[in-house]
């Protein structure tokens, strides 16, 4: 059943014809995988389409010539200094784009199908139950305060008040050493700062800037 549709050295019409449309078949799920919950851009999941039959077809023109997968490699190889940096999700959807073009390369269609659905249940059982998302209610906060005001304990009665727990991360001075500015990590009672918590910070701190947001760290799959 997982067998190869390849039954000899020479390539037919009706074997590429298969290949490469499962090839796309399968490109087109892992781009909608890639897109799910995340941030895109147009060219990276067209190209995500198209890269399974891409390193099918090569590895067809290869067929056991190791001069020519020699070459490939190197071609491939020089992509790296092209290639601008992405994130974790997305170098995997790659990996996994290459996978499946060289299981359709090799002839084994059933297989690569079987091994994209797979990955496919995982990554999204894996992404609705919030594996390695942290607490929701986490936060950065930032504020910027006067140097004439000391930052030990200046907000613990609001942390107590508004947070279920507050850490100081990291503390750095600003416009010549005139204001400071505090860096905490936060995780919200209500999920989300209510607009009294943040007006009661600025009276604190002198109506300078604060800023809430998401931990950067952490990237829903």
């Amino acid at each position: 059943m997982l067998n190869s549709i390849m039954t000899g050295a020479e390539i037919t019409a009706g074997v590429f014809a298969a290949c490469t449309a499962v090839s796309l078949l399968l490109g087109t799920g892992i781009a909608l995988l890639c897109m799910y919950r995340s941030s895109y851009t147009q060219s990276f999941i067209i190209t995500l389409s198209m890269l399974p039959a891409v390193v099918q077809v090569i590895i067809m023109l290869v067929n056991g010539n190791i001069g020519t997968g020699v070459a490939v490699a190197g071609a491939f190889g020089l992509v790296r200094f092209r290639s601008t940096p992405g994130t974790a999700k997305e170098i995997g959807m790659i990996f996994l784009g290459m996978a499946i073009g060289l299981a359709t390369g090799m002839g084994y269609v059933l297989l690569a199908a079987l091994f994209f659905g797979v990955m496919a249940l995982f990554v999204l059982a894996l992404s609705r139950l919030r594996f390695g998302g942290g607490n929701e209610n986490e936060r950065e906060l930032k504020i910027t305060i006067p140097e004439n005001l000391d930052y030990d304990g200046l907000f613990d009665d609001l942390f107590r008040q508004y947070t279920r727990s507050a850490r100081l991360d990291r503390v750095k001075t600003s416009n010549m050493g005139t204001l400071y500015e505090l860096e905490y990590r936060i995780v919200l009672k209500d999920g989300e700062a209510s607009k009294v918590f943040m007006d009661e910070l600025r009276c604190r701190n002198g109506n300078l800037n604060i800023v809430c947001g998401r931990v950067a760290s952490r990237e829903a799959l």
